[in-house]
């Protein structure tokens, strides 16, 4: 009985080897089948990198109530202290989906100071192709607005950093000008207004018309440009100023609109452009956070 014990058991060990070789191979090739399922954990690591930002912050609790004073000056002159809150907490613009997009804006109606407008809108950017960023996404956003603003020369960069100050452009000068104005290219090449000409605000003698046309900018996240356009009758034109701005995969527009209460005054260029960008930069900052 033992001889038979004995010659019994190795073929049952060479049947169990067998078995489990089978077993292996066939979980290596379910393996191999999830592997290829879009979506698997396993196959993050081809996907392209996700955007910085997964939230957008509350858009009409961003800016100080001082910003908010010197580029709306006609609210604190609201004389209902109710009326008057109401006017700084601004209106949330409406959107379907708050993750992906949210806006707030201010009116001030003084009828002394004219009538201010500012607009903001954060949108967050989502790639749905798992070969493309959500930056890359965002960058494509961000350039068919600046392709839009018709910006005077896509190499002229302006330094942000501190917005109050004279501002310097790196384009050569041989690039097409912009008519401050109306925000379009001049078909001549040349200025469509000399500095003393109405209508052109009134900038500072270190600050030429060149250097307030619609241009890209530097230092404000990762891209950046401002566009500048005057439209309505020339006696009391409606000036807007746009900086436009994206950091990572969230693109920022800040608008600010000012119209003159009385006939023959225009908005100031150059000051409307250094609030706007002085927001814009706080703006980032908040991102940062």
């Amino acid at each position: 009985m033992q001889r038979k014990s004995y010659a019994y058991v190795p073929g049952v060990a060479v049947l169990l080897t067998a078995l489990l070789a089978g077993c292996s191979g066939s979980t290596a090739d379910d393996g191999a089948t999830d592997d290829s399922k879009p979506g698997d954990p396993s196959v993050s690591a081809t996907a392209a990198k996700p955007g910085r930002y997964r939230t957008l912050p509350e858009p009409c609790g961003q800016p100080e109530q001082s910003m908010l004073d010197t580029m709306l000056p006609g609210i604190a002159k609201i004389a209902d202290e109710d009326q008057r809150d109401r006017a700084y907490e601004g209106v949330a613009t409406t959107t379907f989906d708050t993750g992906r997009r949210v806006g707030c804006r201010w009116k001030d109606d003084s009828a002394a100071g004219g009538a201010h407008r500012l607009t903001l809108d954060f949108e967050r950017v989502v790639s749905y192709d798992s070969a493309v960023s959500d930056d890359s996404s965002a960058e494509q956003v961000f350039a068919d607005e600046a392709e839009k603003a018709d910006l005077a020369d896509p190499g002229t960069v302006t330094d942000t950093a501190e917005p109050g100050g004279a501002e310097s452009s790196s384009s050569p000068s041989s690039s097409p000008s912009k008519d401050t104005t109306t925000g379009k290219s001049g078909k001549s090449g040349k200025s469509t207004e000399s500095p003393e000409s109405p209508g052109s605000g009134s900038p500072s003698d270190s600050t030429s018309p060149a250097d307030l046309r619609p241009r890209l900018l530097d230092g404000l996240g990762d891209q950046a440009f401002l566009n500048d356009e005057q439209a309505g009758p020339t006696a009391s034109p409606t000036r807007t100023v746009t900086v436009v701005f994206r950091t990572s995969n969230v693109v920022v527009t800040v608008a600010y609109e000012a119209q003159p209460a009385a006939s023959g005054d225009a908005p100031d260029s150059k000051e409307m452009q250094d609030r706007t960008q002085e927001l814009a930069q706080k703006l980032v900052g908040k991102f940062g956070e």
